[in-house]
């Protein structure tokens, strides 16, 4: 697992002690540890008995039928395959919701889908960690999801690394190298491009790797 440098944690629970239920978003580009960082940091805040509960965005990925009705099954990850509004209100509902739990869809990654009510917000104070590509984006509705954060957090990686890492995870569910390798030029750099556009608008950049 990630080892977390002790003040990056220490921020993380200052963070928390702000209000009942606060934010933090995790954003990068594919492939950057996005996932890694916040279960890492997920791990180190239940270790110090901080309650903590995990949001991520891949859940609201448009399932495979969307994509196709939409014409947008070859470029699965951009941001318009993303249902974006319905994202920005489950964050509304963790923030405001406090006295009930509220159900959040998972993503399967040996499937490629998101699963609906995969995960549980639990009643009570908690720092709620979101992570996902585009939590920094200009464009409405992720702008108003960014404002539903107390802050951003930058997963930051070698560009190597972070390529290397896509093709492996393409190749892993079932992809060709070649064919992994094509995807990742067509569809997944133009989307990092995106992401890193907006890297210096992020409170923390934190080392992934």
């Amino acid at each position: 697992m990630l080892e977390l440098d002790d003040s990056v944690v220490d921020r993380a629970i200052a963070l928390a002690a702000r209000a009942e239920r606060v934010v933090l978003g995790i954003v990068g580009e594919p492939g950057a540890g996005k996932t890694t960082l916040a279960t890492a940091l997920i791990a180190a805040l239940e270790a110090r008995g901080v309650p903590v509960a995990w949001l991520p965005m891949d859940g609201f990925h448009l399932g495979d039928g969307s994509l196709e009705a939409l014409h947008l099954r070859e470029r699965k990850g951009a941001i318009e395959t993303f249902d974006g509004w319905g994202y920005l209100a489950a964050l509304r509902r963790v923030c405001a919701e406090v006295d009930h739990a509220v159900y959040v869809p998972g993503f399967e990654r040996t499937l490629e889908q998101p699963i609906a009510a995969d995960r549980v917000i639990p009643a009570g104070p908690a720092l709620i960690i979101t992570e996902g590509n585009y939590l920094l984006d200009a464009d409405e509705p992720w702008s108003l999801a960014r404002a539903q954060t107390a802050e951003v957090w930058y997963a930051d990686v070698a560009p190597d690394v972070r390529v290397e890492r896509l093709i492996a995870r393409h190749v892993e569910f079932g992809k060709s190298r070649a064919v992994a390798e094509a995807w990742v030029a067509a569809v997944d750099e133009p989307n990092a491009e995106r992401i890193r556009a907006r890297r210096e608008l992020a409170d923390l950049i934190v080392p992934v790797g």
